[in-house]
């Protein structure tokens, strides 16, 4: 039981902070008009997870985290993926997106994959933390603390989607949506200008 609580207060702490993946997921459950539409995001993100967890309780943590020129291009390379991204989201017309649903498939799985996978701190977050937390199970138990944390991942992007399909029905306008969005964008770009900081003092 203990592995299990412990997967599950760190998937949280993890999980609940504001970000773009997240954003996403969620505006896909507002901007289409069925849930099951909403569902390639849905499922790339919670793939993408597992799989980033899966390495990090597999023992990738500790080879990333020992090599400090591996995390010097993620901080690089997400600096200006994090800049793009803001930028996308502050453009990003809610109304738009409704009408037109402007977000097929195919491009849903191509976005989800890029949030998921190209911001440097969802990795290292993932790695150090759950990877760490691994640490100190075995067998089974390591096993169990795996499971826990992409249980916990699953039913979060499933949430925010339904949650997200709930506020759509009601901001016919798009007026919340947009201005959360815009929030987002805020706060992406802090995360750039962190990582910018990060990276200019390693190499400093």
């Amino acid at each position: 039981m203990e592995p299990f609580i412990h997967g599950v207060i760190l998937a949280f702490g993890l999980i609940l902070p504001l970000g773009v993946q997240n954003v996403f997921v969620f505006n896909q459950g507002a901007t289409h008009s069925r849930f099951f539409q909403a569902l390639p995001a849905v499922i790339t993100a919670a793939i993408c997870d597992t799989m980033l967890i899966a390495l990090a309780v597999g023992g990738v943590s500790v080879v990333v985290l020992s090599f400090a020129g591996l995390r010097q291009v993620l901080f690089f390379a997400g600096f200006f993926f994090l800049l793009y991204m803001g930028w996308v989201m502050w453009k990003s017309n809610p109304v738009k997106e409704k009408n037109t649903q402007q977000f097929s498939t195919k491009r849903q799985i191509t976005f989800a994959l890029s949030v998921s996978l190209l911001n440097p701190h969802a990795i290292l977050d993932t790695i150090g933390v759950i990877g760490t937390g691994s640490l100190v199970y075995d067998g089974l138990e390591k096993l169990v603390f795996a499971l826990a944390c992409i249980l916990i991942s699953w039913l979060w992007f499933i949430g925010l989607a339904l949650t997200g399909r709930i506020v759509g029905r009601y901001d016919q306008n798009g007026v919340f949506l947009k201005r959360l969005n815009q929030l987002s964008a805020v706060i992406i770009w802090v995360m750039a200008v962190y990582i910018g900081y990060q990276f200019l003092n390693g190499i400093s």
